[in-house]
């Protein structure tokens, strides 16, 4: 298990360090703000929907390892999905870092099954997945995980 351990710990500094797909995004069509006050945490989403799915997906913000990584991994997640894949993938993951649900369909967003080890931390991982949602929606308020 320590191995294991080990390479999440890995995959998540990895993604801490190079976030993919940080920066503006050309030609998005819906963007959101989220907002972790506790944490600091502060990202916006950026997303092209073309024929009702994700063609590409963006970030730029700061925030702290888990919540930079978490972006990243969730941005590479959900390109090419359309948005039912996406609430389902939501769904999953939301429950998997609160220890509800099972990492098993998540692929790489299973890294952060051990978050649910550290209740406070739910929030950094989660703030994203919120901040899409809004996007999705069109959403013009900031998502606040508080």
């Amino acid at each position: 298990m320590s191995d294991l351990r080990d390479l999440y710990q890995e995959v998540i500094l990895d993604h801490n360090r190079a976030p993919r797909n940080f920066g503006p995004l050309e030609g998005a069509s819906h963007t959101a703000h989220g907002d972790n006050p506790l944490c600091g945490d502060s990202i916006k989403v950026h997303l092209r929907m073309e024929a009702g799915e994700l063609q590409a997906v963006g970030f730029e913000g700061s925030g702290c390892a888990i919540c930079v990584a978490s972006t990243s991994i969730m941005t590479d997640a959900v390109c090419g999905r359309t948005p039912e894949e996406v609430e389902g993938l939501f769904l999953s993951f939301t429950s998997m870092v609160k220890g509800e649900g099972n990492a098993a369909p998540l692929g790489k967003l299973a890294v952060f099954g051990g978050v649910r080890e550290f209740p406070m931390r739910v929030k950094c991982a989660t703030l994203c997945w919120h901040t899409l949602k809004a996007a999705l929606s069109e959403s013009i308020q900031t998502v606040t995980t508080e």
